[in-house]
């Protein structure tokens, strides 16, 4: 090919280039716009709830948020995948509550762990979160009002239920406003300079190091692992060296700016954890959700036969039954059970009132969308 015509088709693919990036600043200006659009449209939604000085006005109605996602993901043609245009949708309904009312959010510590993962899945990056030391600590910040909401692991995969949060429940008057569900993978950090065949520590706290240990042992057995109290503190030595490397999760990379040298280098790449949003409001309806509660029972032969026989006959499915000794109560067995479906219809209320007039104790934890995202 001659070099007048090559350059001949380079000028044409850079005038058709040309054209495309028009195109796109084009529909860039006009998400720009539709975007303060959106967000005038969030301020008025403020004035509206807070005229005349109410200050019950509920700011996140967990229900709403739900039904947009889901619309979100049921009319998407593509090619963008439905879950990542509904993170997209996720992260603009953030921003545009936080005009509303920025939202205070406490969750089970330390710092860059996967139930801040899961919070800022939930909620968006634009809410405020904080770690505390301990679940108690989380209920009692939820239940005293110092925050609007309150993110809890409840169940792994691997483990189980997180009974110490069931016990909490039964101590706490707070119900349960929404759940996230998270893969948890792990990866392994370094510094944008840093190169692996010069890697010499790895920092990660001993959880991480149990879940990666095959990996570990196979790719990086002669190089020193060093223990760390945190996923936070693994990624901070991790960013403070060229030679370091840490092992976490998404969100440990985020706050630290590290990158992923080598992802997801868990042991069992299915592990997924459950968590609970807690909260002090009622949550409405969305069309798909669940119910939880908590039940308090005499250990007596037939016990759960009677407690499950008031579902069998409403055909209502159980997604969770859980069951352990009643802590410091003059029950013995605590039953905890999620079920489709919402209180304020009619079939699951009259299960809740056939439960609450037979031989238990139950305490409502709340009807809350199902995890969306």
């Amino acid at each position: 090919m001659s070099d007048s015509k090559l350059q001949q088709e380079q000028r044409e693919q850079e005038q058709a280039l040309g054209k495309v990036r028009d195109r796109i600043d084009e529909i860039d200006r006009e998400i720009h716009r539709l975007l303060n659009e959106r967000a005038r449209c969030a301020q008025t939604v403020a004035e509206i709830k807070t005229k005349g000085g109410t200050e019950a006005a509920v700011f996140y109605r967990p229900e709403r948020e739900a039904q947009v996602l889901r619309k979100v993901m049921s009319r998407n043609e593509g090619p963008l995948p439905d879950q990542e245009v509904a993170r997209l949708f996720r992260e603009v309904m953030s921003v545009c509550l936080a005009l509303e009312q920025p939202l205070n959010v406490v969750f089970l510590g330390p710092e860059a762990n996967f139930t801040q993962q899961a919070a800022l899945k939930h909620f968006g990056h634009s809410v405020r979160c904080s770690a505390l030391d301990n679940l108690e600590a989380v209920f009692r910040d939820v239940e005293a009002g110092h925050a609007n909401y309150g993110v809890v692991p409840i169940e792994n995969a691997e483990d189980g239920v997180v009974n110490h949060a069931l016990d909490l429940f039964s101590r706490f008057n707070l119900g349960i406003c929404g759940e996230v569900e998270l893969s948890t993978h792990q990866h392994l950090l370094m510094v944008d300079s840093a190169e692996l065949d010069k890697l010499e520590v790895i920092y990660a706290h001993p959880f991480a190091i149990n879940q990666c240990r095959h990996w570990i042992d196979a790719r990086c057995g002669n190089l020193k692992c060093v223990e760390v109290e945190s996923n936070a503190e693994a990624a901070r030595r991790a960013a403070e060296s060229s030679t370091a490397a840490a092992i976490g999760g998404d969100i440990a990379a985020d706050l630290f700016n590290l990158k992923v040298v080598q992802s997801n280098i868990e042991d069992q790449p299915d592990n997924r954890t459950r968590y609970l949003v807690v909260g002090r409001q009622a949550v409405g309806a969305s069309g798909q959700d669940k119910t939880s509660i908590l039940l308090m029972a005499h250990d007596r032969p037939g016990a759960l036969y009677e407690l499950l026989e008031p579902f069998r006959k409403r055909n209502i499915s159980l997604t969770r039954v859980e069951s352990r000794a009643a802590p410091q109560s003059t029950w013995d067995m605590l039953f905890y059970v999620d079920f489709e479906g919402h209180e304020d219809s009619a079939e699951v209320a009259e299960l809740l009132q056939e439960l609450e007039s037979g031989s238990v104790e139950l305490k409502r934890l709340g009807s809350y969308p199902k995890a969306v995202l």
